[in-house]
């Protein structure tokens, strides 16, 4: 099968992180909406997929090693190196799914980080709601740097006592 078995395998991880990314802006679109209803089964997808594109890179390290072995290398050859392959159209393909597969990469990380953002301010909102209804205690600093609950609620101080 070799180089093009190694080319279909590629576009069908291209075809993952495309619906990785569609699958974080429908993550990112709940939690701006502010809803939490959905949230979980929007991440349950996120997961689903993650497991698929983990279970294709295992395909294509196989396959990688099979056409390794065919075009002569001893270790298995990473993208950059099939992409430096002289042999026909090869190398302009194999280059052309670096490419994509970075941009997918670069555009995955940033909603990834979107989302661990919105994720983060919108603990931070419950958490400080939570303190106004008293129904946790606020966090404050030991002297050891680390955080604990403070004893109490919140007291004033007059400083002219």
């Amino acid at each position: 099968m070799g180089l093009s078995e190694v080319s279909n395998i590629l576009w069908r991880q291209r075809q993952l992180l495309e619906l990785l990314l569609f699958k974080l802006e429908e993550e990112q679109l709940v939690l701006k909406s502010g809803s939490t209803r959905w949230l979980s089964h929007a991440t349950r997808e996120v997961e689903t997929v993650l497991a698929e594109i983990k279970r294709v890179e295992l395909d294509r390290a196989v396959e990688i090693q099979h056409a390794a072995e065919e075009l002569g290398f001893t270790d298995a050859p990473t993208l950059k190196q099939l992409t430096e392959l002289g042999a026909g159209p090869w190398g302009r393909i194999f280059e052309e799914h670096r490419k994509a597969i970075l941009e997918l990469a670069k555009e995955i990380d940033e909603m990834a980080q979107n989302n661990r953002d919105l994720l983060a301010r919108g603990r931070d909102a419950a958490h400080q709601t939570l303190i106004s209804l008293g129904e946790v205690d606020p966090e404050t600093y030991s002297s050891q740097g680390t955080t604990e609950g403070a004893n109490g609620r919140a007291r004033l101080i007059n400083e002219a006592m």
